[in-house]
């Protein structure tokens, strides 16, 4: 397993589980003696919006860890009983107060390594007012030239803005797939 999302014990009963291949399965998982119960651990899902005003866009600097004190596109760990979409919409306005009309999907990248898949919504700016929430230092509008590119906070968001870029200058705006290994 790459990532650290191993389980120990028994979500049902809390019997400590043995990690072997299930005689239905082609992988190993975390199966209960006790009760019998096959635990999944599956990627989660990040979803986010790429904000737009004009030509700039909006980014949050971080104010929580991984990666605080760096800047990154308004994005958090979808929640059950929403859509990919109410998600992205819900995160925005968490971490940066921003009222948005959301758009086509536009990112899906795969970060294998860290149990993800991100998914950017491109959102459109219904104004500049901004009231980051506490997971946000700071919100604001950047033209393409002030991006702090070295400062930003994960590959996700700069393959996400690089692609944005490249799109507005064709005038196209397709669907963008990318894998992370």
């Amino acid at each position: 397993m790459l990532f650290a999302r191993r389980i120990e014990h028994c979500q049902v009963c809390g019997t400590p589980v043995e990690h072997k291949v299930p005689a239905d399965d082609n992988r190993e998982r975390a199966v209960c003696p006790s009760c019998g119960h096959v635990h999944y651990v599956n990627p989660l899902n990040v979803v986010g919006t790429l904000p737009v005003w004009g030509d700039q866009v909006l980014l949050c600097k971080r104010n929580i860890e991984p990666r605080k004190g760096f800047w990154t596109l308004p994005a958090g760990f979808m929640e059950l009983g929403e859509t990919t979409a109410e998600g992205a919409a819900r995160e925005t306005d968490e971490e940066a107060g921003a009222h948005i009309e959301l758009g086509d999907l536009y990112c899906v990248i795969n970060v294998v390594s860290a149990g993800q898949v991100h998914l950017f919504y491109r959102a459109r700016l219904l104004d500049t007012e901004f009231a980051p929430g506490p997971e946000t230092m700071e919100a604001r509008l950047f033209h393409r030239h002030e991006i702090p590119w070295d400062d930003l906070a994960f590959r996700t968001v700069r393959m996400t803005l690089d692609r944005y870029f490249a799109d507005r200058e064709t005038g196209q705006f397709g669907i963008h797939c990318a894998d992370i290994r």
